[in-house]
């Protein structure tokens, strides 16, 4: 056993020895491998780091949470113009949910309107979301309070002149959490009071931070856009309870709607039912199909690389011939030589990867910086993938010219190389 280690040890040393003594044509080898590895672990990591921006995004929500509304949240087979004719849901068909749907754990209904300015004495914040929803949003969402509280079902469906706020909008108006509680800020020509702030989320690349957001109750909503305003995008929330069969509830959320808005047998729906699960779905296709795109894209890089180190070591061959020939004649088994060659490619090829991991580490500290709260990760596994990818060229490049060089004969390699 200690004789297999002493031949490894040697032939690690040999490959050492011979890329130090040729430093540009090793160099010239490192970058291929190096931008190969780079391309692909960027890709990797770009897209871990989308994928997991978005699921925190919508990691509130449970992924049997349904959207009804009469627009699809993807793609459908009905044509666009019969799609404009359906009507929006309505308050009244959300009351209709809480009455007669069975298992319904939690129901929200929800207007989306344009950013608003809000502003409190002489400060102001711009582009601030307004969330109009009823008080059974926090059964839909986990809203998390750093203070104060949620507006109750008294205060929804009153329309009470109350607001949630974000952290950033507390801190940008009132300098904290606990000043903001019981100030009344300006908003639609409104004095509203702060009962609650919400906890510090930070922003990611796409937003969906609830930082410079703000949670009013509906019927506010209500009074002042009207039910009949097409600028805004009313749509009811649904969570069933736990258990429950999705697919018994949503015939069920169906049946009760057709039967609402008086649809026939024969009429198709005039509604879209949207399950989160199938956002999500559609999340993992696509950053799936990026991956593959980047690994192709990727491998032609690897592919230059590969066959860079195969040259390299073909031509390493050819120039020590004589040295290999002189080896033989000594005694050096062929095990000897083999790894020699093999742990010349292996390595040129696994410290391209360690640059190419370097640089792409360098990239995603600068691209956070850049992007602000969005976190680009390098992860365990994509590190792993890249160490393992650089061994794998490394072994398939330099195997060839190994084998060829440990089965020269040794007569033939002295006066080859003389």
């Amino acid at each position: 056993m200690l004789i297999y280690f002493r031949i490894l040890k040697e032939s690690f040393v040999f490959a050492i020895s011979a890329l130090k003594n040729n430093k540009l044509r090793t160099f010239l080898s490192l970058l291929g491998v190096t931008i190969g590895i780079f391309s692909i672990i960027a890709v990797l990591a770009a897209v871990d780091s989308l994928k997991r921006d978005i699921e925190d995004s919508i990691s509130s929500l449970d992924n049997r949470t349904l959207f009804l509304a009469r627009f699809s949240f993807g793609p459908t087979d009905i044509p666009i113009w019969k799609r404009e004719q359906f009507p929006d849901v309505t308050y009244e068909e959300y009351q209709m949910i809480l009455r007669q749907v069975p298992d319904v754990y939690g129901a929200s209904y929800q207007i989306n309107v344009a950013p608003e300015t809000v502003r409190f004495e002489e400060n102001f914040i711009e582009n601030v979301e307004m969330i109009f929803v009823t008080d059974q949003q926090t059964r839909i969402e986990d809203v998390k309070l750093q203070a104060g509280r949620f507006f109750n079902e008294s205060e929804s469906v009153r329309g009470a002149p109350v607001i949630v706020i974000g952290d950033e909008v507390a801190n940008t108006l009132f300098g904290g959490a606990d000043e903001a509680l019981g100030k009344r800020l300006r908003v639609y020509g409104r004095r509203l009071s702060v009962i609650g702030v919400m906890e510090k989320e930070g922003r990611g690349l796409f937003g969906g931070s609830k930082d410079v957001a703000s949670f009013l109750p509906v019927n506010i909503g209500r009074r002042i856009f009207g039910d009949n305003n097409k600028s805004v995008f009313p749509f009811i929330v649904i969570k069933p309870k736990t258990g429950v069969d999705q697919g018994e509830f949503n015939a069920a959320l169906t049946a009760k709607m057709r039967n609402f808005r008086g649809l026939r047998s024969d009429d198709s729906n005039n509604f879209f039912l949207n399950q989160l699960q199938g956002f999500s779905d559609a999340i993992d296709n696509i950053t799936g199909q990026l991956n593959v795109i980047g690994w192709i894209i990727s491998g032609f890089s690897l592919l230059v690389g590969g066959f860079g180190i195969a040259n390299i070591m073909f031509v390493s061959v050819k120039e020590r011939t004589n040295l290999i020939g002189i080896q033989k004649s000594l005694g050096a088994k062929n095990k000897f030589i083999l790894f020699q060659f093999l742990f010349e490619a292996i390595i040129l090829a696994v410290i391209g990867g360690a640059i190419g991991l370097f640089f792409v580490f360098l990239a995603s500290i600068a691209a956070s910086q850049i992007a602000g709260d969005f976190e680009f990760i390098l992860s365990p596994w994509n590190m792993f993938i890249g160490t393992g990818i650089s061994v794998f060229i490394g072994l398939i490049s330099g195997i060839i010219p190994a084998i060829s060089a440990s089965r020269l004969d040794p007569v033939e390699a002295i006066r080859t190389g003389m």
